[in-house]
């Protein structure tokens, strides 16, 4: 890289970045884990991630990694935090800027960059290398917050769905429980699900509607935001 005016000669720290990589089994909200193929920490669980180049941009280096560890394309990302404890790497002084992802858990695979991903129920996280477990906290949290604000679950569920399973998908995150039809009522008052004439049978013989979200409704309320309260 050529020589840049005016640069100082003093210490500067490594940036990474880190993702948080959130999917819905149907049941329980996951959590995305790579395995470390190199030191430290070789052989223990960490999130998708890397040192940023020097040319790109964190949101630009958060996708690359990404990339390279899941195979994960055009994932939804949110920055949420950036951690600066002075000793939180063993090989340097290093910042790292955290993003959670939202994705399809079938639409994941190994990249090359990893010895192995596999998916762990939120409640059943292995110990993580560096301070995964702080950042894992904090991610969620801020998910938990971001639930309210905007509408979640185009990135988790599966194109068509039934309202219980929107329901699952709100608890799993919120680990609370919901009573029926207040949430279905909540929901469809927010005008992002479009009703689609097939349904599916249940056991007790009765029948599910199903839904999609409306896209264009769904992109407005991300933009401009929403309350959303249970």
């Amino acid at each position: 890289m050529e020589e840049l005016k005016y640069r100082y000669k003093y210490p500067r720290p490594c940036v990474t970045t880190d993702c948080v990589v959130f999917g819905f089994d149907g049941a329980k909200l996951n959590v995305l884990l790579i395995e470390r193929g190199i030191e430290p920490y070789k052989g223990h669980w960490a999130f998708p991630g890397g040192f940023l180049n020097m040319d790109e941009t964190a949101l630009q280096g958060a996708k690359r990694e990404l990339y390279e560890e899941t195979g994960l394309k055009d994932a939804y990302i949110h920055q949420f935090h950036a951690f600066s404890e002075v000793n939180r790497d063993p090989r340097d002084r290093v910042i790292t800027i955290a993003y959670y992802a939202l994705v399809r858990i079938s639409e994941v695979k190994a990249g090359d960059d990893a010895a192995k991903a596999q998916w762990f129920p939120l409640d059943k996280v292995p110990p993580l290398a560096f301070d995964h477990d702080k950042i894992l906290r904090m991610a969620t949290n801020e998910l938990r917050r971001q639930i309210h604000f905007e509408p979640i679950g185009f990135e988790l569920l599966p194109e068509i769905f039934t309202m219980t399973q929107l329901q699952h998908l709100y608890e799993a995150i919120l680990n609370v429980k919901f009573d029926r039809r207040n949430f279905s009522n909540k929901i469809l008052k927010l005008g992002i699900l479009t009703q689609l004439e097939e349904t599916l049978p249940m056991s007790n013989k009765k029948i599910a509607f199903l839904y999609k979200f409306n896209l264009d409704s769904y992109k407005e309320m991300k933009e401009k935001g929403f309350r959303l309260e249970f």
